[in-house]
C-alpha cells in the first residue's frame, strides 16, 4: 500500500497500460480467461471485492504494457458491459472509455444451439447484439437467441 498526493492505494500503480475498472467481482476469473491475461508476458495485478459506489464490491485488472484491440475490448463487453478501460501513459490516465458492444460480434463466441451451421461448417460465426445489458445475441445463421450467461467464448 502506498500513499501519493493523500490518496490511499489499495493497488499499485502502473506506468504504462491498461487498467479494467467496474467489473462485477463475480465475473473477474472470467475477464482473465476470455483475454488470456494468463498467457501474456506483462505484469498483471487484479483485485477483488474492492469497494465501489456503483457497483457494491468490483474488481480491478491493471495490465503493464498492454493496451487492447477492438476484438478484445468487444469481448470484455460481451461478459462485462458496465467496464470502463484506463489508458496509463507514464502513470497518468490519458483516456477513459466506456466499453461498449458494437451492433454485430463476429468471430467472438459460438452458438449454443448444436444444429447451428456454424457448429458444423467452417463459417465464422456472427451475432446481431439485441440488448447490451444484460448482453443478448442473435445468432445470424439459426436466429437463436442467447445471453451472456450461455455464452461459449471463442
Amino acid at each position: 500500500m502506498s500513499d501519493i498526493q493523500g490518496r490511499h492505494l489499495i493497488v499499485s500503480a502502473i506506468e504504462n497500460g491498461t487498467v479494467i475498472d467496474h467489473i462485477p467481482s463475480n465475473r473477474l476469473f472470467e475477464v482473465i480467461s476470455i483475454l488470456k491475461l494468463d498467457s501474456i508476458a506483462s505484469q498483471i495485478t487484479f483485485g477483488s471485492n474492492l469497494e465501489s459506489k456503483t457497483l457494491g464490491k468490483k474488481a480491478i485488472i491493471k495490465i503493464s504494457d498492454k493496451f487492447f484491440s477492438g476484438d478484445e475490448i468487444n469481448k470484455i463487453a460481451i461478459v462485462v458491459p458496465e467496464a470502463k478501460l484506463n489508458i496509463i501513459r507514464n502513470y497518468t490516465v490519458v483516456e477513459k472509455q466506456h466499453v461498449s458492444l458494437p451492433a454485430e460480434i463476429t468471430g467472438i463466441t459460438r452458438c449454443f444451439n448444436p444444429v447451428c451451421i456454424t457448429n458444423h461448417q467452417a463459417i465464422t460465426q456472427k451475432f446481431n447484439v439485441v440488448a447490451s445489458n444484460p448482453t443478448t445475441l442473435q445468432c445470424v445463421y439459426c436466429e437463436k437467441i442467447t445471453d451472456k450467461d450461455n455464452f461459449n467464448l471463442l
